[in-house]
């Protein structure tokens, strides 16, 4: 803020134009009051020039100057091309009402301009922090679909080492009773052996046979201890199959849980869209109805200036009659004075040309102003699109990831698919290899036939819940893979929805920017018409005295 009244500063022209040069070059004072300074209609011109390079001032006060009609019009010009003005005070300075009005006009139109800036501004940010808001959803939510499906991958490993273990302790146990087998068919070959000596030492070695008979009766309590043993390992077997499978269920379970969980959040992230949508629409609306005011505005502003035409008109029309009439009555006497009418005539003529030169010469400068705001308005522009490109780039480059991440998870459950279709065939030739040593054992004896066939069930069960697991687990993936296309196609609704809304806010911004040029070409028309009105109107009252005076005479 810099407050500078009643110093006189427009006497001293030189001194004042450096100050105007230093005010052009300064990009930080807000507020400046100069009133009663005497400044004349040139201060003023300087000013406006000042004015056209500032891009801070913010209020101006130049009540109680000389600035007249041609400074009120220098800075009326001025205003085309700044922008940041939202206040100037210019009574007490012999300005007419129709500049006064345009002045304010522009004032207002500035205003409306950076309040119409800020209001897109505010919009813009809240709309990146919500994309940048789902961004973060979308990640963590992909982040927790890893790390479900690398818990399940890990149950799955284990899973399978655990069948691997329990298969190999299977198989060590038909080792043992292959091993137990063939020492009991050598004791056999040994006992018939010794039988054949018997009968030919029938006499000589039956306490031989005595002794024989209780090591066959060790023998066969040994192998009923045995037996019972086996039987017991078999029953806890059961149990720990039992076990396994209660934590599978619950597994299932929080599996199932989490597949809930996914389904809503998807649910919300489709609230939040159509709370967005909803956003969108309003602003829309919003900016409808800036436009449809707009345009009430220009009507209310065409309507004014034809009646204040029809009034000029009316007058003018009166003038003249009271001039053809007194013209009239005294042209015996200009008769006398057409040489110094003509003279006067000839030097108006000369003024009209440096007039138009002039107008000529500030309508250069304003169309060379313009060509400047079209400048500025394609770069902000070709920003934008840039800006938008980045963007659409960087979401291309997300989109990429993500589809390489989940090519990546279909590869890790192919190979999964891959390794449980291996452990099947494994399971197949424990089966064959199952089912030639039943056939072995039973050609020997009944009841090994029966423990050989509960151990059968048992692992066809095994198999069985193992199946029914990976059924489970193969409808999770399922589900996983259609939330996940439900999440793609939700994300490119989303991101269409969104290109859509920046297109219709972008063919709006540009129909406001259409519009302002439109009023302001019509607002320079009409000062231009006014300028020529008040220069007839000049004339004409220039003329009325000088018929009079020479009446009189």
């Amino acid at each position: 803020s810099l407050i500078l009244e009643w110093n006189s500063l427009g006497v001293w022209e030189e001194g004042f134009s450096f100050f105007c040069q230093g005010l052009g070059g300064n990009k930080f004072l807000q507020r400046l009051d100069l009133r009663n300074n005497q400044i004349n209609h040139q201060g003023a011109g300087e000013l406006a020039m000042a004015l056209k390079q500032n891009s801070s001032l913010q209020e101006l006060d130049l009540r109680w100057n000389n600035i007249g009609l041609l400074g009120g019009r220098a800075l009326l010009n001025c205003l085309h091309s700044n922008r940041t003005l939202k206040r100037l005070e210019l009574a007490g300075n012999n300005i007419p009402s129709d500049i006064l009005k345009a002045v304010e006009q522009a004032l207002d139109h500035n205003q409306d301009r950076q309040a119409i800036l800020s209001e897109t501004q505010n919009r813009a940010c809240i709309l990146s922090k919500e994309i940048l808001s789902l961004k973060d959803e979308k990640t963590k939510q992909f982040l927790d679909l890893m790390d479900t499906i690398d818990k399940q991958r890990e149950e799955i490993a284990k899973s399978g080492r655990m069948s691997a273990a329990r298969v190999s302790q299977l198989q060590e146990a038909l080792d043992e009773q292959h091993s137990i087998m063939n020492s009991l068919k050598a004791k056999l070959q040994m006992t018939e052996a010794a039988l054949a000596l018997s009968e030919q030492k029938v006499h000589n070695l039956g306490e031989l046979l005595n002794a024989t008979k209780q090591e066959q009766t060790s023998m066969v309590e040994r192998h009923f201890v045995e037996l019972q043993q086996q039987k017991q390992e078999g029953v806890d077997r059961e149990g720990k199959l039992l076990r396994d499978l209660s934590a599978a269920s619950e597994k299932n379970l929080l599996l199932r849980n989490q597949v809930d969980e996914l389904e809503k959040k998807c649910r919300v992230q489709q609230d939040q869209l159509f709370q967005v949508k909803q956003d969108l629409t309003n602003t829309t609306a919003e900016l409808k109805l800036r436009a449809v005011q707009a345009e009430e505005r220009l009507e209310v502003e065409k309507r004014r200036f034809k009646q204040s035409l029809e009034d000029m008109e009316s007058l003018r029309v009166k003038e003249v009659h009271r001039m053809t009439q007194h013209i009239e009555a005294s042209e015996r006497s200009m008769q006398e004075r057409i040489q110094r009418l003509e003279a006067v005539r000839i030097a108006l003529e000369e003024e009209l040309s440096q007039v138009k030169a002039a107008v000529l010469t500030e309508r250069g400068q304003a169309e060379e102003e313009l060509m400047k705001v079209r400048n500025q308005a394609r770069l902000e522009e070709q920003q934008r699109l840039e800006h938008l490109e980045e963007k659409l780039r960087l979401m291309t480059e997300s989109r990429d990831e993500a589809q390489n991440c989940c090519l990546k998870q279909k590869q890790m459950v192919a190979d999964a698919q891959a390794r449980a279709n291996q452990l099947s065939l494994h399971a197949d030739g424990l089966r064959r290899r199952l089912e030639e040593l039943q056939q072995d054992l039973n050609s020997k004896e009944e009841e090994k036939v029966t423990e050989v066939n509960k151990v059968k069930v048992e692992l066809k069960e095994q198999i069985g819940h193992l199946q029914a697991e990976r059924i489970a687990q193969e409808g999770l993936r399922e589900k996983i893979a259609a939330l996940e296309r439900q999440l793609k196609v939700l994300s490119s609704n989303h991101r269409e929805a969104l290109l859509d809304k920046e297109g219709e806010i972008s063919m709006l911004l540009e129909k406001l920017r259409m519009k302002e040029a439109d009023i302001s070409r019509m607002r320079e028309e009409e000062a231009q018409r006014a300028s020529f009105l008040q220069n007839a109107i000049m004339a004409y009252v220039q003329g009325s005295p000088l018929g009079t005076h020479s009446s009189r005479k």
